[in-house]
């Protein structure tokens, strides 16, 4: 008759109370800061989408900046009113030459350049998916057909717009100061599939904005950029 004199061997691996006091203080913690962390995510994201309520008037400034950008919640790539168009951000500056003269560089394509940026990278920056668009967002919201801002939104919409289009045609051109920087958008309708009967216009759609001169409290928050 054989006698085990060894200790038991078990299938499974080590139980949680079978961990050393240091290594279950650990795993407590770990589990209680992710416990933490997804219910003030959720509690965040609930109230991101109820209706207004005392709670979300009163947090809605923390609420805002916990859940944009990361965590925006855009309706518009559902059904009834799904985007059916590309709209591309493009820009071009005027530059001064030492002599005194200026000089008006190509259009840049703004939104091909995040997109470049963003293509085949896993872990894109947020900047480049989102600034951009939410400053384009921002201004078209502010501004009526003939491009005059609604009050203080407004006027706040092109000065964030301007800067940014500084910072990004400004780099490279240190010897020839910006000047002046004009935007303009395109607006490409996406055709419809080969099966569908639906017509639809595929002519891009401009629209262009009036030249905006350079401040100097553009080039400073250009240069910090």
């Amino acid at each position: 008759m054989e006698t085990d004199t060894g200790h038991e061997r078990t299938g499974g691996g080590l139980g949680l109370f079978e961990l050393s006091l240091p290594a279950r203080v650990v795993v407590a913690g770990g589990v209680a800061v992710v416990t933490l962390a997804t219910a003030v995510h959720l509690a965040m994201m609930f109230l991101h989408v109820a209706p207004s309520n005392t709670v979300s008037k009163r947090h809605a400034s923390a609420v805002n900046d916990y859940v944009y950008p990361e965590f925006e919640q855009n309706w518009k790539f559902f059904a009834p009113n799904p985007l059916q168009q590309n709209v591309a951000v493009q820009a071009r500056a005027e530059l001064r030459s030492p002599d005194g003269g200026t000089t008006v560089t190509p259009w840049a394509d703004l939104s091909a350049r995040d997109g470049a940026d963003i293509a085949h990278n896993p872990l894109p920056s947020h900047t480049r998916q989102n600034e951009l668009r939410r400053a384009w967002d921002f201004y078209t919201a502010n501004h009526d057909a003939q491009e005059q801002p609604s009050g203080l939104r407004g006027r706040l919409s092109e000065e964030y717009i301007r800067r940014i289009v500084a910072s990004r045609l400004g780099a490279g051109q240190q010897d020839r100061p910006l000047g002046r920087v004009q935007v303009r958008s395109v607006t490409s309708p996406i055709a419809p599939p080969p099966w569908s009967d639906e017509q639809a216009e595929t002519k891009p759609v401009y629209r262009v904005l009036g030249w905006w001169p350079v401040t100097g409290a553009d080039l400073a928050e250009a240069s910090n950029r």
